[in-house]
């Protein structure tokens, strides 16, 4: 006994010795910072004009519709001749093309063999909820000013990133900046419905074999107050997750209600939703995900380095930790969730057949294959079908480098903003136009250089939607530096 119980010991002492040494030689895995880049300076632009510009955006209905029939297309088309006019230097200095309502400009740059870079951000917006115009401080489409922001449908979400990007490239061009780089803007016209505006953007690139250093859209921010550190990072989304929802469909002989049979479609219908969201997607931390906690835990020191550090003793740990945030959650799975049913016209009456749309987003690792595989599986032996709908899958997109000279370009950007603050990748887990641009780019990132909060996020396609005028200036900032500085 004295011998089993030394050599316990030892083989504790042992495990101790392996876990403080990795510990102890712990560094977040391919993971660059922008030390190595020397970053153009910021040029200053008038707070005020950029704030009454972002105000006078918003007042354009650009709404996308779930019925297209229901857009006001004039409103587009007087959005695109207020650019021209408010930004007449960089319109200029760029040549313009529509594609339908979506707008590509090109910044032709001296050096025909440097590769381009691509700045996008969409017209779209989304509708505000009805019935809950009266629960927002200001009107949403009168860009009010006040309070230090500008408050509207779309200062975020997305026409904050597009007049921001405009601001810069006007303060550029008025210095008389020549890009090396040629710099190609793509700005979508229905990011909110699909993006077919991007996709053809994209098509037009690809037939003209361009290859970009790099994309940069929509997706991260700063966040203020990042789990982990509790402390501001520089959110990069180096993919977003696909999706794909699938239509589960009971065939029944219907009747009246007075008279039901013995299986009744809405009740098998009922019994496949159920089975087929309690077989979970498996949580995993790899990909994007893992990549994030390896640099915040570094940050974070303490029990949430040692556990980044050992992940063959603790990655269950982490990723239990994980699942009880659902935005933590959604990062390390493909996730299931029933949203639609559909069944009888009328409460008396047994419907013919009753359907459930369930929508997933598939993890980097996963495919629409494995998806509806999965589904049948767990349906199987009940009187249904799993299927796609129309619409199609939309695969998840490649994971982008967080190492290479675009990602070094972006944080170096960043952080000469926002000095001290560490940058990580993560996993985007709605969808973006970038994903279009995944054939003509080595690498797509996204990320807007405004700081919120995780409780501000949450205005976003919500309520009281808006942009601080220190995000602002901090965007516009970001991009006089980045343009300068990787198309300088």
């Amino acid at each position: 006994m004295k011998k089993w119980v030394l050599a316990a010991g030892a083989a504790v002492v042992a495990l101790g010795g392996v876990v403080a040494v990795r510990t102890a030689t712990f560094t977040p895995d391919a993971v660059a910072d922008g030390s190595t880049i020397k970053v153009a300076a910021a040029v200053p632009v008038d707070t005020q004009t950029a704030a009454r510009h972002m105000s006078e955006a918003v007042r354009f209905r650009t709404i996308s519709n779930q019925d297209p029939a229901k857009n006001e297309l004039a409103e587009w088309d007087k959005l695109h001749a207020w650019l021209a006019a408010t930004y007449p230097k960089a319109h200029a200095a760029m040549q313009q093309e529509k594609l339908g309502q979506t707008l590509v400009y090109t910044w032709p740059g001296s050096d025909p063999a440097a590769q381009p870079i691509i700045l996008m951000a969409h017209q779209d917006v989304v509708p505000v909820t009805p019935g809950t115009e009266k629960d927002w401080k200001h009107d949403p489409f009168a860009g009010t000013i006040a309070d230090g922001a500008v408050w509207g449908r779309g200062t975020i979400d997305d026409k904050g990133q597009l007049v921001t990007m405009f601001e810069a490239m006007e303060a550029l061009a008025a210095q008389g900046f020549k890009p090396r780089r040629t710099v190609i803007v793509v700005s979508g016209h229905d990011e909110e419905v699909g993006g077919t505006g991007a996709a053809a953007a994209a098509k037009l690139l690809a037939s003209r074999k361009v290859k970009a250093l790099f994309t940069i859209d929509e997706g991260g921010v700063i966040t203020t107050d990042t789990p982990m550190i509790n402390a501001p990072a520089i959110m990069i989304g180096v993919a977003e997750k696909g999706y794909v929802t699938l239509r589960v469909r009971a065939g029944a002989p219907g009747g009246h209600s007075s008279m039901p049979p013995e299986e009744i479609g809405t009740v098998n219908l009922a019994k496949a939703v159920v089975a087929i969201h309690a077989d979970q997607h498996p949580m995993e931390l790899r990909g994007p995900a893992a990549g994030m906690v390896d640099v915040l835990a570094a940050k974070a020191g303490g029990t949430a380095k040692i556990a980044a550090a050992n992940k063959w003793l603790l990655g269950r740990q982490i990723v239990s930790t994980m699942a009880k945030s659902p935005s933590a959650a959604a990062m390390v799975h493909t996730t299931v969730a029933p949203t639609m049913l559909e069944g009888s016209p009328k409460e008396n009456v047994l419907p013919q057949s009753a359907n459930a749309l369930i929508n997933y987003r598939i993890a980097p690792w996963d495919s629409s294959a494995k998806v509806l595989e999965r589904a049948r599986a767990a349906a199987k032996g009940l009187p249904v079908t799993v299927d796609f709908t129309e619409r199609g899958p939309r695969e998840p997109t490649p994971v982008s480098s967080s190492t290479s000279l675009g990602w070094q370009l972006i944080v170096a950007a960043a952080q000469a903003g926002h000095q001290g603050v560490i940058a990580a990748p993560y996993l985007v887990v709605g969808g973006t136009d970038s994903r279009s641009m995944t054939p003509v780019s080595d690498d797509v990132y996204r990320f807007a250089a405004i700081s919120l909060s995780t409780t501000e996020t949450k205005m976003i396609h919500g309520t009281n939607e808006h942009i601080t005028l220190a995000n602002l200036d901090s965007a516009i900032a970001f991009y006089t530096r980045l343009i300068a500085t990787a198309a300088g």
